[in-house]
């Protein structure tokens, strides 16, 4: 007899941006003339950036001649890419990651939820709460937890993160577990974490022999001064980390399809029976087994952010929605809401002292405006929603005037 992976049917019964669509599929399908704003799902609205363009124009042209097509690529990525994110992203600020460390891929988003096969079923999990549900989810699917059971899933350890501690959670929550999920500037609240905050981690992470799985997928919207892009800025977290990037935001790359992952020479989990087990080759084991690599078109198209056209096309790309969200949250602190995000990061963290899926209706119905209920992050997300700022100027400032007439 055929029998199904059972661990899906724990997952709740449906995926929090689904439901979203459905609701909004609904209210289109009542209301067909309503123009609807969508701020919900963090997909980006602005095109390619020029020279981003113009080198993929180039590698389709060298895909028509025989001399100069490619087929199938190195699964780790090109060395074009690898070396130039590792000196752009890594020695320009001083920190030690090479190119043979960099694995290329299809985005951040399949590798965060493809990392978890190196780990064995026994392994003690953390993760923020609210969370971006792909680090729940795919460790549901591997059998690492329970049921569902009031929002949470047994087997799991989740760290609320909520404005008594900066939407940051202290190492301490954490004593006992062995992977721990962070993500700064973080998806959902916007937050993002000190150097010393992240360094408690890392701290806390090698004392413990833990690993830290780091999602760094909005590094690029950082302004602040000091505030780190990359848990390699900490002492000592090559031996305790693996870091995700991804071109999705930094560069419009959502439809495109490329980010890295890095995991560092001589980082290790441990066998049965406590000896180490290097987990760099584990991951090339898995990417040459599972996976054939990005195209080389989104690959030469990737190595174009780093030259110089493309560092200042994609850096104003991000200045404008960063300016999105500044003018919403201004927008919104006004009408007396407390903000948290924005700055630092695309997405604002609104607490609307009530029942999430409630306002996220409301705002729907009587606005036409889409965001994201919190409580679809996670219990400690109920009475937030996420606002992004990806979108159109034009669009943000109708979605800031319908806001102001209804709240």
């Amino acid at each position: 007899m055929l029998h199904v992976n059972e661990n899906y049917s724990k997952i709740q019964a449906s995926y929090l941006f689904t439901e979203i669509a459905h609701r909004v599929a609904d209210h289109h399908a009542a209301h067909p003339d309503a123009k609807i704003i969508r701020l919900g799902i963090g997909d980006v609205t602005e095109p390619l950036a020029p020279a981003v363009v113009a080198a993929m124009h180039r590698a389709v042209d060298d895909e028509a001649a025989r001399e100069t097509f490619h087929g199938y690529g190195p699964e780790q990525g090109y060395a074009f890419l690898r070396e130039a994110a590792a000196k752009a992203d890594f020695a320009d600020r001083g920190i030690d990651i090479a190119a043979d460390e960099i694995f290329v891929s299809d985005g951040a988003k399949c590798d965060c939820g493809n990392i978890q096969e190196l780990f064995g079923n026994d392994v003690r999990i953390a993760v923020g709460d609210p969370v971006y549900p792909v680090y729940v989810d795919t460790n549901v699917m591997a059998g690492r937890t329970g049921a569902n059971a009031g929002g949470r899933y047994e087997g799991l350890r989740y760290l609320t993160c909520d404005a008594s501690n900066g939407f940051v959670p202290s190492p301490k929550a954490a004593e006992g577990c062995d992977v721990v999920y962070l993500c700064y500037p973080n998806n959902p609240t916007g937050a993002v974490a000190t150097k010393e905050q992240l360094q408690e981690w890392v701290d806390w992470a090698n004392g413990s022999k833990a690993l830290i799985l780091f999602d760094a997928a909005y590094e690029a919207f950082i302004r602040t001064p000091g505030v780190p892009h990359s848990i390699y800025e900490c002492e000592g977290a090559r031996k305790c980390a693996i870091e995700f990037r991804s071109y999705s935001k930094t560069a419009g790359f959502t439809g495109v399809r490329c980010g890295y992952t890095v995991v560092p020479r001589g980082l290790v989990a441990y066998a049965a029976d406590g000896s180490p087990v290097e987990l760099r080759p584990l991951w090339t084991r898995r990417q040459t087994t599972k996976f054939n690599g990005a195209s080389y078109l989104s690959q030469r198209g990737a190595e174009a952010i780093y030259t110089p056209e493309g560092r200042a096309q994609t850096k104003a790309a991000i200045d404008f929605y960063l300016e999105n969200g500044r003018l919403m949250k201004e927008a919104l602190a006004a009408l007396g809401y407390t903000v948290t995000g924005g700055g630092d990061s695309p997405y604002l963290w609104v607490d609307v002292k009530g029942d999430s899926w409630e306002f996220f209706d409301r705002l729907l119905k009587e606005a036409n405006v889409v965001t994201t209920p919190g409580a679809g992050f996670g219990r400690a997300g109920e009475g937030y929603i996420r606002i992004s700022s990806f979108n159109s100027r034009e669009n943000v400032l109708e979605a800031v005037k319908r806001m102001k007439g209804i709240l």
